[in-house]
């Protein structure tokens, strides 16, 4: 079998929203001019962070997350705050959310699969590559862009009493969409259900409603009690908009997943603590901690310097085929070659990575894959988790029912 190409016959089922992003890359000059006229203060970013209501609130949420080179996603309740500042950069439109980024990046493997969306509109069509199958629960289009935030490692900002340096280079994304906060599923999800092998569940963390949440929760339950035994059901996290909705749906679902994935922000969030990705220890008591919350089959990590599963199953290849495309991802963005990912998979591994992965497998960790040596000038931030779940999940595809 191909590593990369080639039709391969499967029956995935990817969800359960979608949509058109905004991309942009932060500069310094327009940050800072938005810093003087603002008034932000070097106070502000270490304060508790708040709701982001409007174009300020937005400026002091990019600020908190670049001064530590973390990534995130949030709520904004202004819609025209986003497009306000959208309008301040070169932007391009791209797809967006995880199954959509992740059926595209299947495709490119030879591994079919049927988008669930829950709105779509002409440039989500024109957007959308050739032949792909979707369903939608959407009764007319719409169109609410999110926005997506990318910032290199050493953009030094200088304004006011501000001066900084992102120490790493990650992406934010800003959302105000009530059709992914709706989630509404099709009435023929169970019957698609009944004929998948794979079923990826994303995108519940736009929901903002409790009692929509419960009602969603309940519904998709039902429908996947149509689900056939030994298909794969795979979630992947997300930054919930409700932070205490997070639960809600761990709590609904869990019994019903087989891999939980999810990246180093979302474990360090659920923790409440930093934590050392290069040191076994503590990433292995994080692991303790972590599945105390989250007691799926198996739990999937991926960082940007590893990717690990713990748990029931074997994973080592799907973990290495998502390691090795999100890294094409990150070198490349969206138009990189059969070429380039062959390349890429020649590259080295992080030396820090390699003795990591040993010592994690070690410890009873099922499998670990170190990810590459990278030094990219302009690197692809955005959607890296998704083209992860992407690649993981064709390597399952391939493998057929457990």
């Amino acid at each position: 079998m191909p590593r990369f190409g080639g039709a391969v016959a499967s029956r995935v089922l990817l969800g359960l929203g979608g949509c058109v992003d905004y991309e942009l890359k932060l500069t310094a000059d327009v940050l800072e001019k938005l810093i003087i006229a603002y008034g932000v203060r070097a106070a502000e970013l270490t304060s508790p962070a708040a709701a982001v209501v409007d174009e300020r609130d937005l400026v002091v949420s990019i600020l908190r997350y670049m001064s530590r080179g973390a990534g995130g996603e949030h709520y904004v309740a202004s819609a025209p705050a986003l497009t306000a500042f959208a309008d301040r950069f070169p932007r391009r439109e791209t797809l967006g959310g995880t199954s959509v980024r992740a059926g595209i990046l299947m495709s490119r493997l030879g591994v079919p699969s049927t988008l669930h969306l829950v709105t779509v509109n002409d440039t989500f069509r024109r957007l959308l590559p050739a032949g792909t199958e979707y369903v939608t629960s959407g009764a007319a289009d719409t169109f609410y862009p999110h926005l997506i935030v990318q910032y290199d490692r050493g953009l030094r900002l200088d304004a006011g009493d501000i001066a900084m340096t992102a120490p790493a280079p990650n992406r934010l994304i800003y959302v105000n969409d009530p059709a992914n906060g709706d989630m509404l599923l099709t009435a023929d999800l169970g019957d698609r259900l009944a004929a998948a092998d794979i079923f990826l569940i994303s995108g519940l963390n736009a929901m903002r409603d409790r009692a929509e949440l419960d009602a969603r929760l309940a519904l998709l339950r039902d429908h996947m009690r149509r689900l056939r035994p030994g298909a794969v059901t795979y979630f992947e996290d997300a930054a919930y908009h409700e932070p205490a909705f997070s639960r809600r749906v761990r709590e609904a679902l869990l019994d019903r997943i087989d891999v939980y994935g999810l990246n180093e922000d979302e474990l360090q969030s659920y923790l409440n603590r930093t934590v050392d990705l290069l040191d076994p220890a503590d990433v292995a008591e994080a692991l303790t901690e972590v599945r105390a919350l989250i007691p799926a089959p198996t739990l999937v990590l991926h960082t940007k310097y590893w990717a690990l599963a713990h748990g029931r199953g074997e994973y080592a290849e799907a973990l290495d085929t998502g390691t090795v495309m999100a890294a094409t991802r990150y070198a490349h963005g969206d138009d990189f070659t059969d070429e380039d990912v062959e390349r890429l998979r020649r590259r080295p591994r992080r030396p820090e990575s390699v003795a990591f992965a040993a010592a994690m497998r070690s410890r009873a960790v099922v499998d670990c894959v170190p990810g590459f040596a990278l030094d990219v000038e302009n690197p692809t931030t955005v959607g890296l988790g998704d083209t992860f779940v992407g690649g993981f999940l064709a390597e399952v595809a391939r493998k057929g029912p457990r």
